[in-house]
Order: structure tokens, then sequence, then C-alpha cells
């Protein structure tokens, strides 16, 4: 028997899934919103972090995916979304995070059951239909970024200076400067911009460049 926490902005959605896992004998340990009432309810009550979170894709409270599901990893639940599924660009952004799999919300609750116990067991979901709407998605058209570039976004968006990138890299300052002009102008081309460092690091994590664990946030 796992423990489960429902994060979830409509008290309905976590009305429903509660009284479903009850009847699958899972422990719905914690029902909120938000993912920082979830911490923080984590953190007065003492409480072992839950076996598996049901996260909903995009809260109301203005945090973003990556955010949420990186915080609850990182407190050490393991992260199902529970989303509708006409958003693949946030799918992969929550999977690039560090997510476990998605589950849809038009799916049965007999499947959303399922994806709790798999991921509670420790094994992956079966993702193939938003692994396809993902690869599908032309919003993550590749940017095509040669190895130089990719090695100076991986530096520079995960925190270090420019002018330490390229002294990483032994290339001058300039050198640097102009890979990162380049990597922005591409990624423009292919309708993702990044036009801050921020943005960069999504890009590069989306991307698999940069993995959850060397975001800055991360460490």
């Amino acid at each position: 028997m796992s423990t489960v926490a429902l994060i979830d902005d409509h008290e309905s959605v976590r009305l429903g899934l509660e009284a479903a896992c009850a009847r699958d004998s899972q422990t719905v340990v914690f029902s909120g919103s938000t993912v920082v009432s979830y911490l923080e309810w984590r953190k007065a009550s003492t409480a072992a972090p839950a076996d598996v979170v049901v996260l909903d894709l995009t809260l109301g409270d203005g945090t973003t995916v990556t955010e949420n599901v990186r915080s609850l990893v990182n407190d050490g639940a393991s992260v199902v979304i529970h989303s509708v599924a006409d958003r693949p660009a946030a799918v992969r952004e929550a999977l690039s995070a560090g997510a476990a799999g998605v589950v849809s919300k038009s799916s049965a609750l007999d499947d959303v059951l399922d994806a709790i116990r798999t991921v509670a067991q420790g094994e992956a979901l079966n993702n193939v239909e938003w692994a396809s709407a993902v690869d599908g998605d032309r919003a993550f058209a590749d940017a095509q970024l040669a190895t130089r570039e990719r090695e100076v976004l991986r530096l520079y968006a995960t925190g270090l200076p420019l002018k330490a990138v390229a002294e990483r890299l032994g290339v001058a300052y300039s050198t640097a400067k102009e890979n990162i002009t380049r990597i922005r102008v591409k990624y423009v081309e292919v309708g993702r911009p990044a036009p801050t460092k921020v943005d960069l690091l999504r890009r590069a994590m989306e991307d698999g460049i940069v993995t959850a664990d060397e975001a800055p946030s991360a460490r």
C-alpha cells in the first residue's frame, strides 16, 4: 500500500481521486491546491514524502511546471502528471523536470490508479501516447545546435558567466558570445525564442542538454 498526495486546484478532481484511492487501498496523506501547501504540510507534520504525488499540470498560483515538478522530486516524491491531453509543450517540460509519467484526465479512474501503483513500485509508465504528442509538437522543433554551441549553452545555462564559459572551453570571450547569439537566433528560427538566460536554461532542459540535477536551483 502506497501513500499518495493529490495536488490540483479543482476540488472536485481531488475528491474524485481521493475516493478512488481509498477504494484501491491507497492512503491519501495530503490533498491540496498548491505544491507550496504540500511542502508546508510536510514540514509541519514531519511526515515522510508521499510515495506518489498526483500533480495537475497547470495550477492557478502562478507557478511553473518545472518549478513544481522539481520541488516535489527534490523533496523525495515520484510525480505523476494528471493532465488534459492538449498541452504537449507543458508535458515535455514536466518530463524534462523529472516527472515519472503522465496520465490523461480523460482516462478511466482505474487507469489513474494503475499509474499510481506502477510509479509507487518504481516502475516506468508507458507514455507512448504522450511521447507521440510531444514528438509531434512543432513548438519543439530541433534547433540543430552545433557541438560547440551545445557545450556553450550547457555551461552558460547552468550558471557560469560567459567569461568563465570561454575560459573553460579555451576560446575567446567574443567567440563564446557569438555562440550564444547564434543559439538564440536558431531557437527563434524554430519558433522557440530564448531572450533571457532563464529561457536558455528552459530550452536546454527541453532538449536534454541540461538535466534537472544540473539546473542552478537543483543544486
